[in-house]
């Protein structure tokens, strides 16, 4: 049979997520791991992840749109789903519909959620988002009280939890990210004091999960880490595998003398005569034009640099003196030989975060799961 795929993909290593899973559950003791599925599962396919998720047994996943949510239910996904954004009003049934957890960030959704309930003869299940220093959604930790009162006075409605979200985990001084922690205590013991039952807790994303134990609580929300990725440029305690590896093929080849520039603004020169190689992948991909003169790619097991500007649907190497063909393998992100090209190094190169790189990556990218 012809091979007429598109010479540049994504492969994804769902072995490596059941791995990264297991391993964060292991570090976190006896907080249950929600894994974070939204934005496609960080790129790497929401439907395809969450079924790993799902036979694995992960008790809840969590996605940021309830279009998200929808997407999985449709593909068959069973487990309950939390979803992290708020909801707005019009959308509300949706929730309802497909048996989605609420976020609750202020007091008029929590009622505008209990009024759908009602109608719709249901109970909602709700964790309430608490602010604790983002000043994203999430009502103010000194003002959690008045939540907390409005949601036990609703009929339709069960707290399931309460969660907050921390800011800055991924900062080597973790003061600020301590002080959000104790917010979130002070917050909770309003529950204490009244001598009511303790709704799941959590706070910790995958920096907290690294480097702040005591705020693993109930429950744990990996992202990055889950797709193999650190958040910060240490490495983790916890033995993680990359999930994504991004390939593409070289498409053309020639020899380009000194002094011509390559690719638009001519950025950029060789000083002797070089080899040159093209590539059919841009920045319409997710490859950066940040990336223009700044990576470097793996061809034959070899690192070459990208010289000239990132185009939209093609991105030059120079090659110097080694040879590549056409047809040959070039790695954008992954290993080959004795060199690792990582999404930290992506985004290093670019000035920028790895959750950019992952979630960058377009559509017009195939994905070819394994196994």
């Amino acid at each position: 049979m012809t091979d007429t795929r598109r010479p540049t993909w994504c492969d994804i290593d769902l072995n490596a997520l059941a791995h990264n899973y297991t391993a964060i559950k292991s570090h976190v003791g006896t907080a249950e791991v929600m894994p974070v599925v939204k934005a496609d599962a960080y790129g790497h396919g929401i439907t395809q992840v969450a079924q790993r998720l799902q036979q694995l047994e992960a008790p809840c996943l969590a996605v940021a749109y309830v279009e998200e949510g929808i997407t999985l239910r449709k593909n068959g996904i069973t487990t309950p789903i939390h979803v992290l954004g708020g909801a707005v009003e019009r959308q509300i049934p949706l929730f309802i519909e497909h048996d989605l957890t609420f976020t609750a960030p202020s007091v008029d959704k929590l009622k505008q959620i209990n009024e759908a309930a009602e109608a719709a003869k249901t109970i909602a299940r709700v964790h309430l988002k608490i602010d604790t220093g983002m000043e994203r959604i999430g009502i103010h930790h000194y003002n959690a009280d008045t939540l907390f009162e409005i949601a036990l006075q609703c009929p339709s409605i069960e707290v399931e939890g309460v969660f907050s979200h921390f800011a800055s985990a991924d900062d080597p001084d973790l003061t600020f990210a301590r002080l959000q922690l104790e917010r979130f205590f002070d917050a909770l013991e309003f529950f204490t004091r009244h001598n009511l039952p303790m709704p799941k807790q959590h706070i910790a994303n995958s920096a907290a999960i690294m480097a702040l134990p005591e705020s693993h609580l109930d429950l744990v929300r990996p992202g990055l880490l889950l797709y193999g990725v650190a958040p910060t440029p240490e490495p983790p305690d916890i033995e993680i595998r990359p999930v994504l590896s991004w390939r593409t093929e070289v498409i053309y080849f020639k020899v380009v003398e000194a002094g011509n520039p390559v690719s638009y603004g001519g950025t950029w020169a060789p000083t002797h005569p070089t080899r040159i190689v093209t590539l059919p992948v841009g920045y319409a991909d997710g490859y950066r034009r940040a990336l223009s003169n700044q990576a470097q790619i793996i061809i034959n097991d070899n690192l070459h640099n990208v010289v000239g500007r990132v185009c939209m649907d093609q991105t030059m190497v120079d090659i110097g003196t080694t040879s590549a063909y056409n047809g040959d393998q070039a790695i954008l992100i992954g290993a080959s030989g004795d060199h690792q090209i990582s999404v930290q190094d992506l985004a290093q190169w670019s000035d920028t975060i790895p959750y950019e790189i992952l979630t960058a990556i377009t559509a017009r990218v195939p994905r070819r799961w394994h196994p």
